[in-house]
């Protein structure tokens, strides 16, 4: 019988339908990125972003997270962009391992473990599981045809070869996924393949492979997919027609030297094919970090506890990986592993209306944006213009309008403002409010339904949301200001004036805390500028008021405004290009 921990009781769900009483335990992932090359702005926001923002939230809600990921070095795509550059995929991997992981640093992302694919403990433990799930019944081996380059004399699996799609039609299908329709293929489908190394037609040629049997565990898969109340609607409905149509075995080795040994009797030579590997790694990961912790057991506090929740943020193109491969390689195991509790997936960012390509120089990689903005200009506006019910696209002018009407003039002058005035009006000090009335009571009740907005967008995914609520607390806050005028009142009445102070004052620390996992800098900043103890590590405080007599320090305006010539900020980034080199990559 299958085994498997998914929690499907719904005891008391809100108006956003997040569950109430979320347990302690969260294991956040986002999806292993090919270490093929430096990822894009559009790969950042769909996965590590998204699970960073996610993150750090629960954990300054209290609850115990692991963020874990990793760079994905096998497969053909690392095979492939070896070849180009005439190195070993070892060498590849492990030069860009090191610059991915320090750029992702550089982002914020907060991992509790960033690991690779090559490591040991990884590889030990997608053997061990694929022959748990060969024994348990679901895995076999069969003769198949497979397309072979006599030119090359090699098999061409995956991203060795394209065609058109056979569902779609589109040019360049790979032989793994349509990007397009988002398909899984075998390469033997493609309309009219040809070998992506030398362009020659390829011939069918017999070879022996291992496969999972789909088609055994599709009922429970069904199943799961229908009671998970948390997935989101694009990613349920995508999943269930998937199913519908009809779950075929899935091979699981491949005839590529790069990547884990398949342990299976008979299949020396054979590797294991990436999308297996990889999936298996969101366990392996936290196995790893359990034994840095030195608490080698921890890990399954995470995985093996019914009570503890899985998040997933990956790309669109990536659900069935996770809705379908991933979930029936645990059903499979029979270890009662965590199903996945949610799946979000976002929709692509485009660049100008094309999909990104660094060989047609379409998009800004996150390397060079870093070079451009602070890396919270960034981190605010891919959240709050996050693609998530469909695709959407940059233009410098929605950047710039995303980071000075909104962060710049919104969020940063209200605060601003607020932090001079005190300082130069009160001598930094906090002012005691004498009589809060009913207005002044209503921004700071408004404000507290604002936090808790925020909270429940976060658990239900709509990060863009929660991002724009965000704004909307400072709008609270300037519209209260320019309502009440205090600098007029401050004239005749200064106690009055305080009162009003020491409210904005409330707020702004209200922003300061919800603005931590979305533009963590800031948020410390903010944070040191308030003059609070530590730092900002608990969501209740957002709503726990600043006593009257606290001590502020002068602040610095937070954010400028950026360049609107969209021509100037298309050379600057030229000029990034030239000196990282990238133009020539």
């Amino acid at each position: 019988m299958l085994d498997s921990n998914f929690n499907n009781k719904v005891v008391d769900v809100d108006d956003v339908g997040v569950v109430n009483s979320l347990p302690d335990k969260v294991l956040v992932t986002s999806a292993w990125p090919y270490i093929n090359v430096i990822p894009h702005l559009g790969n950042l926001v769909g996965s590590v972003l998204s699970a960073d923002v996610t993150a750090r939230y629960y954990r300054l809600k209290g609850d115990e997270v692991i963020f874990v990921s990793g760079s994905d070095e096998h497969g053909t795509p690392i095979e492939v962009e070896a070849l180009k550059q005439g190195i070993t995929p070892k060498e590849l991997t492990q030069r860009n391992h090191g610059k991915v992981s320090e750029l992702f640093q550089r982002w914020g992302a907060s991992y509790d473990n960033y690991t690779f694919t090559e490591n040991s403990i990884h590889k030990e433990f997608v053997q061990k599981t694929l022959l748990e799930i060969q024994q348990n019944g679901y895995i076999f081996e069969q003769q198949t045809q497979m397309l072979y380059c006599e030119h090359d004399q090699r098999f061409l699996p995956d991203r060795f070869v394209e065609g058109k799609c056979p569902h779609c039609g589109m040019e360049k299908a790979r032989g793994d996924q349509c990007d397009l329709c988002g398909k899984l293929l075998e390469p033997t489908a493609l309309v009219e393949p040809y070998c992506i190394i030398c362009k020659n037609k390829p011939i069918v040629k017999s070879t022996k492979h291992w496969y999972i049997d789909l088609s055994k565990l599709a009922k429970p898969l069904s199943e799961y997919i229908e009671a998970n109340q948390q997935l989101p609607a694009n990613v349920k409905s995508f999943s269930l027609n998937w199913i519908k149509e009809g779950l075929k075995p899935r091979a699981v080795t491949r005839d590529v030297e790069w990547g884990i040994s398949a342990p299976f009797k008979g299949a020396e030579g054979k590797t294991i094919y990436v999308w297996i590997d990889a999936v298996l790694g969101y366990i392996s990961a936290a196995i790893e970090q359990s034994q840095r912790m030195g608490q080698p057991e921890k890990w399954k506090e995470f995985w093996l506890n019914s009570q503890a929740k899985t998040l997933y943020f990956v790309g669109k193109d990536n659900i069935p990986f996770h809705t379908i491969i991933l979930p029936a390689l645990l059903l499979a195991s029979g270890k009662g592993y965590n199903l996945p509790w949610s799946v979000s997936a976002t929709e692509f960012l485009q660049f100008r209306g094309q999909k990104a390509s660094k060989s047609q120089r379409v998009g800004i990689w996150i390397d060079e944006a870093l070079e451009m903005f602070p890396v919270d200009y960034w981190r605010f506006f891919l959240i709050s213009t996050r693609p998530e019910s469909k695709d959407t696209n940059f233009t410098w002018s929605i950047f710039v309008d995303k980071i000075n009407a909104d962060l710049n003039d919104t969020f940063g002058n209200f605060i601003h403002r607020t932090l001079s005035f005190i300082t130069s009006k009160f001598d930094g000090t906090i002012p005691s409010p004498t009589k809060l009335e009913a207005d002044d009571q209503a921004v700071l009740d408004a404000i507290k339904e604002k936090v808790e907005q925020v909270a429940k967008e976060i658990e239900a995914g709509w990060l863009q949301s929660a991002a724009n609520t965000l704004i909307s607390i400072s709008r609270v806050g300037n519209q209260y200001l320019n309502t009440k005028e205090p600098w007029n009142i401050m004239k005749t009445d200064r106690e009055k004036a305080g009162t009003i102070f020491y409210v904005v004052a409330q707020v702004v620390k209200a922003a300061t805390v919800v603005a931590a996992p979305f533009m963590p800098q800031t948020a410390e900043q903010l944070w040191q500028a308030l003059q609070l103890p530590g730092n900002v590590c608990k969501w209740s405080e957002a709503t726990i008021p600043i006593e009257a007599g606290h001590t502020i320090s002068k602040p610095s305006p937070f954010f400028h405004k950026v360049e609107t010539d969209e021509a100037k900020l298309d050379e600057q980034l030229s000029e990034i290009r030239i000196k990282l080199g990238t133009l020539s990559k």
